[in-house]
């Protein structure tokens, strides 16, 4: 098998906690392209064309050597360019990420509620890696997985750039187990604990997943930790035994017991505004064990979080921040 060649390192620092951008010139139908800048403003659309020229009138955009690459720079397939991306303006995240477990190899975070893992959309220097990239000082920090903005929990990340893939690996063949907590209402009607198994599909550009006919690539054990008559509500805890997205609010929507908080399922519900942190989804990381590849070490891990709607569920109907 032919090996690909590593990119060139990146020219260009972090920007508070945030890689540049690295674009790596396709082969095959480069002539299609006649410059660098021909080949940037299609690829970006014509709607950020400006912003292109506007870059490279700038020398915002580097090649390996560190140096601008003009506008007019002739087309060569394989060529890498790097450049910042455009930091959008985000509102700051309340919560602390938490720290609980660090060695030389693997960073194991407890993440709070709104806060995406990493850089993506409109949420860039407003997550997890990047805030940890920072506080801690570790510029390689990367992740090895990733949380749901809207979930909290435990994530990992990799300390060292060469070590990531033997992480990744643990998620990618199912040698992690993790565990889930959830707050939702309560069905005496439910037999429980239940193996919930559908085929789940998402389809890019659609905010949610659907279940669909066919054979099943999505797997979960969903278990009744307590429940109260009170207020209808109960505590579950779920294991996902396949990782499809938004697998495990969906299942448990499909047993009628929808997530409290969940913007999405049953049904898709109007966007809140950016800084309303009220009213978290109630779906929490738990637990994560494993056996470090790296180490041998066997770890196991659990979140500090509490969910809201079950520690204090007037707060929480009342919108009252809290994490």
């Amino acid at each position: 098998m032919r090996r690909r060649t590593p990119p060139p390192p990146s020219p260009l620092p972090q920007r508070d906690g945030v890689d540049p951008v690295r674009v790596r010139l396709p082969g095959g139908d480069g002539g299609r392209w006649a410059t660098v800048r021909e080949h940037l403003s299609e690829r970006f659309g014509a709607a950020r064309a400006g912003l292109v020229d506007q870059m490279f009138s700038a020398g915002l955009i580097v090649g390996a050597d560190g140096r601008a690459v003009p506008a007019d720079t002739a087309y060569a397939p394989g060529m890498f360019v790097w450049f910042h991306r455009e930091t959008p303006v985000e509102t700051p995240v309340p919560f602390p990420v938490e720290i609980v477990h660090r060695d030389a190899h693997l960073v194991v975070a407890d993440k709070p509620h709104f806060l995406a893992t990493t850089p993506r959309g409109s949420h860039v220097t407003e997550t997890a890696l990047a805030r940890l990239r920072r506080e801690l000082d570790v510029p390689a920090l990367g992740a090895a997985h990733r949380l749901d903005r809207l979930t909290a929990g435990l994530v990992l990340f990799t300390v060292r750039p060469d070590e990531r893939g033997a992480y990744q690996s643990l998620f990618r063949d199912r040698r992690v187990r993790k565990v889930y907590e959830a707050v939702a209402p309560y069905d005496p009607s439910l037999t429980l604990p239940v193996t919930v198994r559908s085929r789940i599909v998402k389809e890019r550009g659609t905010l949610t997943a659907r279940e669909v006919p066919g054979e099943p690539n999505a797997e979960s054990l969903v278990e009744l930790i307590e429940h109260r008559p009170g207020d209808g509500l109960a505590r579950y805890r779920l294991t996902p035994l396949t990782g499809q997205t938004h697998q495990l609010r969906v299942h448990m929507a499909s047993l009628g017991v929808p997530l409290l908080g969940d913007p999405l399922y049953p049904e898709v519900t109007d966007p809140v505004p950016a800084g309303d942190f009220r009213r978290p989804l109630q779906l929490l990381a738990r637990e994560l064990e494993f056996t470090d590849p790296i180490t041998g070490v066997e770890h196991r891990l659990r979140s500090r979080r509490t969910l809201a709607a079950w520690s204090s569920y007037d707060d929480w109907t009342r919108g009252e921040r809290g994490q």
